[in-house]
């Protein structure tokens, strides 16, 4: 389960996708959940995980965090379900490497293991984090990610250029991307909206469109119930 953001304006912490999240994991038969919080930087990963936990707990799940575990690589093996939150991309992928848990989150899901992300969580289920919309604070061992997925993901894809700003556009960013990277599809995943992956099957929910990218092609819409299973 690949959420974009886990909050919208207004709206309590990982509001608008709670009920998705609980019938994920109940469909999965999920009663404890590994939480990765090294997306966290302003906030310690003991207050990160006892925020998510208090979400989790409402909705009848228990949340423990990786940064207590003795063994991350083998608590990540053991573990029924692994959520990684959002934050910067860069520190996250930094301690994933560094602690050698980015193959180890690969094997594991491979396996079988339920995994969620939501916005930079989501961003390493790509082949790389190339496509994340965070500043570089601190440099990985490698832009590569898990590559659960064989597409990058850009969360909270805005459309819009703010008025007065004299930057490039989100859609001119991802365009530069491509140019390098000719071969990938980039997905623009709007807020409250989330990519469900079952295998080779995926699917897109919430209510808005996916904005879909690639080298040669114009930039184009995909609406939920729509088959995008040709981006596995």
């Amino acid at each position: 389960m690949l959420i974009s953001n886990s909050t919208n304006a207004g709206e309590a912490y990982l509001g608008w996708p709670r009920q998705a999240i609980k019938d994920y994991l109940e469909t999965n038969k999920i009663k404890r959940v590994l939480f990765i919080p090294y997306a966290g930087v302003g906030v310690t990963y003991d207050e990160y995980t006892a925020k998510v936990n208090n979400v989790f707990n409402e909705l009848g799940f228990e949340v423990y965090g990786i940064h207590n575990e003795s063994n991350p690589v083998k608590a990540v093996h053991e573990a029924e379900a692994i959520a990684v939150g959002g934050g910067n991309t860069f520190h996250l992928v930094y301690m994933l490497h560094k602690l050698k848990l980015m193959n180890a989150i690969k094997e594991a899901v491979e396996k079988g293991t339920t995994y969620m992300g939501w916005s930079a969580g989501s961003n390493v289920a790509c082949p790389s984090l190339k496509t994340t919309n965070d500043m570089p604070i601190i440099e990985p061992e490698s832009f590569n990610c898990s590559a659960l997925i064989p597409f990058q993901i850009n969360p909270h894809y805005l459309d819009a250029n703010p008025e007065g700003h004299g930057g490039e556009t989100r859609e001119q960013r991802i365009e530069e991307f491509m140019m390098v990277n000719r071969d990938i599809y980039v997905v623009g995943l709007r807020e409250a909206t989330y990519l469900l992956v079952d295998g080779n099957q995926i699917t897109l929910h919430g209510n808005r469109p996916m904005r879909i990218f690639k080298y040669g092609v114009p930039a184009y819409e995909v609406n939920p119930g729509d088959d995008i299973n040709f981006l596995m």
